[in-house]
């Protein structure tokens, strides 16, 4: 039997293609297929069959179209039998086939040779794999089924994984002087990532090595031009790279008299495990906590494309420890380690660390001797991909200034999950896929836990109202709770009362939230996101503690600044993108008190 998935949905016995029956049992097969051999739950089911509301008797009509697909895959199959094909596993179902009956396992197969062919040293070899596994794609993904249904994760992941091995496919090709093999699935996979940077920057550079130095300028053109209209970007510089690369004319077509690839030797296989250490007195985060763990079970389960995830809130308010803390739970998932960069993305004693630079420390940790890496950021970002093919690592990157630090650092190998903190909301980082994770302040309980596990729960039930004072006073803001609560266990003959005394005494400043040199200290925090500012929205922060209500309009903000509504709007967004403030509801902002204070003494 065959069942083929990457195009047309089919399933051909011997010479006949049998008859898949309604839509609706169509999509199941399809969604079955594109997890062969691993269970599908009901409720996905349900809501990849009906996208919207589903009807009461959904889970009734799964389990007829489950039935008639049995009779229709076994017909010899007795009644009620649970015959070798679509097995009934708790809470869903599961197709069970073998790798050769299926294209995409094939497909995968195939990928995966190549990969390891890649990362070995043999380009020749990878491009034979990655040939062969994109030649099995006939069109979309699951053709034949419903648009909203074949739209799905699902099924769109199944087209990441066509569009990353077309990348993997070039980079082979253009080492090896190859690259008119898969030039054609190369320019398929535009089609599909129109604003996928690395993709293009491999197209424009594959067309030039072919020859075809004209088209490779157009192929840049459409794509700089596209980025500017949807996103209002410039390309990075990956894309940018290979557009000079092409001027200079210095990708040329491959001869016949092209030397030999020279072969090197696979780098060693290190298991990395650099976790920062967890913090012993995290509490709190459940929802933030379950929302990783799924997505680390997810990514560690799915040989689809890479997941990234983006904490991202105000500073002080428990990324990196959040991060760790979830890594930790979720290393024994990733079995081939765990890497850790400090970005410095917001570090007052630093500036940020170059792409290079982390790629550098990247590939020191897997093994790779600073004599064996290449120069560029380009050539240690192929090293560094090519290292992780075919591995499942979880990648810490903490403390992200921008995007563009980001891209080279991101793996492309299936498994491969990457978290990354940053004080900025990251829109170009979210466009490209990354799943956002904003952090709010958490409740006054679990203020009061994390404030308990600090100083003890003896000393907290002594004194409840003091208690209550600090936690309002500190904001809930984790960063001014560690203060107060470092200075309560260095001075336990103080009682907490002095303290709370000690922040009402200081209100509207951050004095009593100051630490000592080389500690962590509220205001310091503060001014390192205030100096990635513009001049324009630091003026507009530095103003805003002159607006009485609770929130502020654009309109409120254009009278305080003497600006445009336009341009204050635009201004705000750029602080909330910066998360100086909170976009309670839309159009209107809201100013932490503690940012109040800060923005008010920089006016002091």
């Amino acid at each position: 039997m065959r069942f083929e998935v990457l195009g047309s949905l089919r399933v051909v016995r011997g010479e006949t293609e049998l008859d898949l029956g309604f839509p609706q049992q169509r999509a199941l097969l399809g969604l079955l297929l594109v997890h062969t051999g691993r269970s599908v739950r009901m409720s996905e089911i349900v809501d990849v069959l009906w996208p919207g509301q589903p009807p009461a008797s959904a889970r009734n009509v799964v389990r007829r179209y489950v039935g008639a697909l049995r009779r229709l895959l076994e017909p010899e199959l007795p009644p009620r039998a649970p015959g070798r094909r679509l097995l009934t596993r708790t809470g869903g179902y599961l197709l069970e086939a073998d790798t050769d009956e299926v294209d995409l396992l094939c497909f995968r197969d195939l990928t995966r040779q190549g990969m390891r062919a890649a990362a070995t040293g043999r380009p020749e070899e990878a491009v034979r794999h990655f040939a062969d596994a994109l030649a099995l794609w006939r069109g979309p993904v699951a053709t034949g089924i419903a648009e909203a249904t074949r739209a799905h994760l699902h099924f769109s992941a199944v087209e990441r994984e066509f569009v990353r091995t077309a990348q993997m496919a070039a980079d082979a090709a253009l080492l090896c002087g190859r690259s008119e093999q898969v030039l054609p699935a190369l320019r398929r996979a535009a089609v599909l990532e129109p604003l996928d940077e690395a993709l293009h920057a491999r197209l424009v550079l594959s067309l030039a090595a072919r020859g075809l130095q004209a088209e490779a300028l157009t192929a840049y053109e459409d794509v700089r031009r596209d980025l500017a209209a949807q996103l209002g970007v410039p390309p990075g510089p990956e894309l940018g790279a290979a557009h000079a690369r092409v001027l200079r004319q210095e990708v040329r077509p491959a001869g016949r008299d092209a030397p030999p690839v020279r072969r090197r030797s696979p780098e060693p296989f290190v298991r990395p495990a650099q976790l920062p250490p967890d913090l012993a007195v995290f509490t709190g985060r459940g929802t933030e906590l379950e929302t990783l763990n799924a997505l680390a079970d997810a990514t560690a389960a799915t040989d689809g494309v890479p997941a990234t995830v983006l904490i991202s809130g105000m500073a002080g308010i428990g990324k990196t420890a959040l991060a760790v803390h979830s890594a930790h739970r979720a290393a024994d998932r990733f079995p081939d380690g765990q890497l850790h960069v400090e970005l410095g993305g917001f570090d007052p004693r630093r500036s940020a660390l170059e792409p290079a630079e982390a790629l550098r420390q990247l590939l020191a940790a897997l093994g790779v001797t600073a004599r064996r890496m290449p120069e560029g950021v380009d050539a240690l970002a192929g090293l560094y991909r090519g290292l992780l093919a075919g591995r499942r690592l979880l990648v810490l990157l903490d403390g992200a200034a921008g995007t563009e630090q980001l891209r080279p650092l991101l793996p492309a190998s299936p498994g491969c999950l990457t978290v990354v903190t940053s004080r900025n909301a990251l829109p170009g980082l979210i466009a490209a896929g990354a799943r956002p994770l904003r952090l709010d302040l958490p409740s006054a309980a679990d203020a009061r836990a994390a404030l308990a596990r600090r100083i003890g729960f003896a000393r907290m039930t002594a004194e409840p109202e003091a208690v209550e004072e600090i936690v309002a006073r500190c904001g809930r803001l984790p960063l001014a709770l560690a203060v107060v609560a470092a200075r309560a266990t260095s001075r336990r003959d103080f009682p907490l009362a002095a303290l709370a005394a000690e922040l009402r005494a200081a209100h509207g400043s951050l004095d009593a939230l100051s630490s000592a040199k080389g500690a962590a200290d509220v205001r310091t925090a503060f001014h390192c996101s205030y100096r990635t500012l513009s001049a324009r929205s630091a003026r507009l922060f530095r103003l805003l503690p002159q607006h009485t209500g609770p929130l502020v309009t654009a309109g409120a903000a254009a009278a305080l600044a003497d600006l445009p509504v336009r341009e204050a709007r635009a201004l705000l967004g750029e602080l909330a993108e910066a998360h100086l403030v909170t976009e309670a509801t839309p159009g209107r902002y809201a100013l932490h008190e503690l940012l109040r204070a800060f923005a008010t003494e920089l006016t002091a």
